[in-house]
Formats: C-alpha cells, sequence, structure tokens
C-alpha cells in the first residue's frame, strides 16, 4: 500500500493494512502526531506505536484524535490491562512480542485485530488451535530470518506472519516474497537522530522508500 488513505477502521487483518508497519518508541507524546503526519504522507498509513515508553498511550491518543489517515495500533502488549488501555486510548490493532492464554483472551475479546508474537513451531501450533491464524514473528532475524519462516509454511500453511525484530530495508523482500508473510515490521524509517532533530522530511522520505515495497 502506497497511498495514504488510511485502510478501514472495521478491516479485520493487521496483515491487510500495509506491506510495512513502522514501530515506533516515542519519548514525548508532543512528536507523535507530526511523526505519524510524516509516516502517513510517506504512505506508511499503518503505525505500531509500541507500549515502552511513559508516554505511549498519549502517543496513541493524540494520532487517533489528529492523524485520521493514520491506523494506530499500540505494540509491546504484555498484559490484559494494556489491552484495556490501548484500546481506551484509540488503537486500533494491537501487537504482542509473545502471548499467553490470558493475554489472548484479552485481544480476542477486545474488538479490534491482533497479532500474537511466537517465535516457535509449538507456539504457532497452539495459536491454531485457538483460532488464530495471524501473528508476529519475533525476533524474526533472531528467530531464524526467512530460512525459519519458509520451513514453517511447509507443514503449517495457514498460519501467516508479520515478522518484526532486525529487519531493514535490504531484507524486507526476502521477507515479503514469502507466501506465510503478509507485512514487515520495522524501524529503518525512524532513525533514532531525525527523531531526535525533528527532522520528518526526512522521516516522510524513507517511509516513502519503504512504502514501495510490495508485496508479489
Amino acid at each position: 500500500m502506497t497511498s495514504s488513505a488510511a485502510p478501514s477502521a472495521s478491516a479485520v487483518s493487521v496483515l491487510a493494512l500495509a506491506p510495512v508497519v513502522p514501530v515506533v518508541v516515542i519519548d514525548d507524546a508532543a512528536d507523535a502526531v507530526p511523526l505519524a503526519r510524516a509516516l502517513v504522507a510517506g504512505g506508511l498509513p499503518a503505525i505500531e506505536v509500541t507500549l515502552r515508553t511513559p508516554a505511549a498511550l498519549d502517543a496513541i491518543r493524540a494520532i487517533a484524535a489528529e492523524v485520521p489517515d493514520a491506523v494506530v495500533g499500540a505494540g509491546t502488549v504484555i498484559s490484559r490491562a494494556e489491552v484495556a488501555k490501548a484500546v481506551g486510548a484509540g488503537a486500533r490493532f494491537l501487537v504482542s512480542p509473545g502471548w499467553t492464554p490470558a493475554l489472548l483472551d484479552a485481544m480476542q475479546g477486545s474488538g479490534v485485530p491482533f497479532l500474537p508474537g511466537v517465535s516457535t513451531a509449538s507456539e504457532v501450533v497452539a495459536l491454531l488451535e485457538q483460532g488464530v491464524r495471524e501473528m508476529k514473528f519475533f525476533p524474526a532475524e533472531a528467530a531464524g530470518g526467512t530460512a525459519y519462516l519458509k520451513s514453517l509454511a511447509g507443514p503449517l500453511p495457514q498460519a501467516r506472519f508479520c515478522p518484526t525484530g532486525g529487519i531493514s530495508l535490504a531484507s524486507a523482500p526476502s521477507y515479503l516474497a514469502l507466501p506465510n508473510v503478509g507485512c514487515v515490521g520495522g524501524t529503518w524509517m525512524l532513525p533514532p537522530d531525525a527523531l531526535a532533530a525533528g527532522d520528518w522530511a526526512r522521516v516522510e522520505n524513507l517511509a516513502r522508500e519503504a512504502a514501495a515495497l510490495q508485496r508479489p
């Protein structure tokens, strides 16, 4: 997806939002809106704001209220309480680095699309047993990368993934070429020095480069 138009809020699949989902860590909520606008202008409307900082929920709230073309989600969701807080702040999808039965139950009851994290075949099978077919593969590069995902496609073709963790502009196409990959998550379009300087034009240009990546 290279258009800046936001997908429908009722989209049932996180994997359908865009080929590349920026994974954002926001330290200052004041940066949220200009950062989101730069990503959307560059063609990346789906934005995962990780719940790693005290500013995260305020950032989600601001993006949801002020950047209508963005589809803002919450990442690093690891508890039932965080599910409720993220959705209450306006998150339109949820992403976790891993999952437990309690967390999965909360995400399934949240009313928004979600991607529970996996890194092993057993975790994938357990989610399939629960009727979940779309997952985050994390940490992608450290957990085996494209070779591992390609190996999973044979015995578990019904599972589809958003690999995240260590992926770059150079490696993203090899992930997107896999039949069981719907999108990738990444941070390469968000260099720390650009964020620190508020260089939103640079972020927009890097987002546009990432948005040019397409699924085959």
